[in-house]
């Protein structure tokens, strides 16, 4: 394990510091299902220096990357990637964007490691050993009453008829409560796990959205379901993390 968590760390750092480089600067956005759904040319660079890295270390390991989709090696491990978590802000400048990667063995993620370059946050956990920002020890919020709340969210590019994801956050809204939207749900789970913010829900997650992050947030102290309350699995789009204290009262919200 200690060999592929090297790995891990080298390859989000590698890609973090091509992504640093190339922020702000030029070059190619191509649209994907949506007009508003975008991929940069950075995106795949930054795809290419992780597989790559993996392929020669670990040829049979599977991979799923949000870009290249996924290899059918039969192994034990596969490696679960974002090469930018918050593609949209990186294409306008903003900071708030990210390398996502995670390990998964058998059915569980054992490694997970999130980098800002842009803030020079990196974010990391192994199942069973803790969660840490930059090397140091980091554990959900405190916070216990609802209505105080430090809430954050994320908006799909699609709807169907049966989901409105607005319904609860204009309930919630009306109640004065403080919810920010960063348009990256790999961070919107690193900062349940540090604290900023006492709980996330979204609709329609990928599995490399969220695989990293939801392994920081438990490891951090949280919980993360899905909106039935049971214990979540990478592949269930709809996910709420919280510090573990307000999220019956946000499950309440989201299923009333």
């Amino acid at each position: 394990m200690e060999h592929i968590k090297k790995v891990l760390l080298e390859a989000a750092h590698e890609a973090g510091a091509l992504m640093l480089e190339r922020f702000q600067g030029r070059f190619e956005i191509e649209h994907k299902e949506g007009i508003n759904n975008l991929v940069t040319e950075v995106d795949t660079a930054c795809e290419a220096i992780i597989i790559n890295k993996i392929k020669h270390h670990f040829p049979d390991h599977s991979i799923l990357s949000e870009e290249d989709g996924a290899t059918a090696n039969p192994s034990t491990f596969q490696w679960i990637i974002d090469p930018i978590d918050g593609t949209v802000n990186f294409a306008h400048g903003v900071p708030l964007c990210c390398i996502s990667i995670a390990v998964k063995k058998d059915a569980a993620i054992v490694l997970g490691a999130i980098y800002n370059p842009m803030m020079d946050e990196f974010f990391f956990a192994e199942a069973g050993k803790g969660a840490f920002l930059n090397g140091e020890p980091i554990s959900v919020s405190s916070k216990t009453d609802f209505n105080t709340a430090f809430l954050v969210t994320g908006f799909p590019y699609h709807y169907d008829e049966q989901t409105d994801p607005l319904r609860v956050f204009s309930k919630l809204i009306k109640r004065g409560l403080p919810i920010r939207r960063l348009g990256s749900a790999a961070l919107d789970l690193c900062w349940v796990a540090c604290g900023r913010f006492d709980a996330f829900w979204e609709y329609y997650l990928n599995p490399w959205d969220l695989a990293a992050g939801l392994l920081l947030v438990r490891e951090a102290g949280g919980m993360v379901t899905n909106f039935k309350g049971e214990r979540h699995i990478i592949f269930e789009p709809e996910m709420l993390a919280s510090n573990g204290l307000i999220h019956a009262d946000l499950l309440n919200e989201l299923n009333s």
